[in-house]
């Protein structure tokens, strides 16, 4: 009983910050499922949206000015992630590593320190309702407006041409070019859409807890793709509409199991290991299962 009441407790603030991170989660998407390019650099740009928003706010910048500034941050380094790739040949798995790995610097540079308190600073919440960053109830209800439309002008957007010149890299960048599009183009276009939300979540979480640190991203890509798996494992992703509705799907599911683990006890040092171990077991079910289905069609 004790931890169904916990449980219970925690759904409602687990729930909101789910809604933040579903933004994280779209952009770890967009590269993985319509670029075709496993990038890396959330771990270094969902930081670098934080650590630029906090650092412009403490400036006196104003707070939307300050997000947008975030928002930028990480669409610079998700076109650096695709330049690394495309113009010195690295890997999409070693140039994300390379940038992400480079950004530690950048933001210790850009806070000055390894984290510092906003609490003196006006935020993009205040401006909207003064009592949003107090409020369970009102931070659920903007963050889901919020996805909502993000979710509609992502859908719009991959349903114009550019959209499916987008997708088209995704299926099959060799046939591009025949088609009169640009892999270069539309790669760094797919990187710089897909770090921009990871930039803008970052810088909507400092504003939210009033605090930006150097280390806010260990660990985001492993999360992110905990709750890619589990959205696409409800929700599918036949079409463009199921691959947008899986991330943010499944970062309410995935946060939600988390409450759950908190709540029978599981250490948060061991969440992340559990996490791990749930990924590993989700993206290697299909092989056991394709290789058990060989073995039986093999004996008969």
């Amino acid at each position: 009983m004790d931890i169904l009441l916990s449980f219970i407790n925690l759904v409602p603030v687990t729930f909101a910050q789910s809604l933040v991170y579903a933004l994280l989660v779209l952009g770890i998407m967009v590269p993985f499922r319509l670029v075709g390019f496993p990038d890396l650099t959330c771990e270094g740009s969902f930081p670098l949206g934080g650590c630029v928003a906090a650092a412009t706010l403490l400036l006196g910048w104003h707070p939307v000015l300050a997000t947008l500034a975030g928002v930028l941050a990480g669409m610079l380094a998700g076109v650096i992630t695709a330049l690394v790739n495309l113009r010195f040949g690295l890997s999409p798995l070693l140039a994300g590593i390379v940038v992400f790995t480079g950004l530690y610097s950048v933001n210790l540079r850009i806070l000055g320190q390894s984290n510092v308190a906003l609490f003196d600073t006006s935020s993009l919440f205040q401006l909207i309702h003064p009592d949003l960053t107090q409020s369970v109830g009102l931070q659920v209800a903007f963050f889901a407006v919020l996805a909502v439309l993000l979710l509609a002008i992502l859908r719009w957007y991959l349903g114009t041409e550019s959209g499916a010149a987008l997708r088209v890299i995704g299926v099959n960048a060799d046939l591009a070019p025949s088609l009169g599009i640009s892999v270069w183009a539309y790669t760094i276009a797919g990187l710089a859409l897909a770090n921009g939300l990871t930039g803008f979540a970052g810088a909507l979480v400092v504003q939210l807890q009033g605090y930006a640190d150097i280390g806010m991203g260990l660990g985001v890509l492993i999360n992110g793709l905990a709750s890619l798996v589990i959205g696409e494992a409800i929700v599918g992703r036949q079409t463009v509409t199921r691959q947008l509705l899986a991330p943010v799907v499944g970062s309410v599911i995935y946060y939600q199991l988390i409450s759950l683990g908190l709540s029978t006890g599981l250490k948060p040092g061991d969440l992340k290991l559990a996490t791990a171990v749930f990924v590993l077991i989700t993206l290697g079910l299909p092989a056991f299962r394709a290789r058990g289905a060989a073995r039986e069609s093999l004996r008969v």
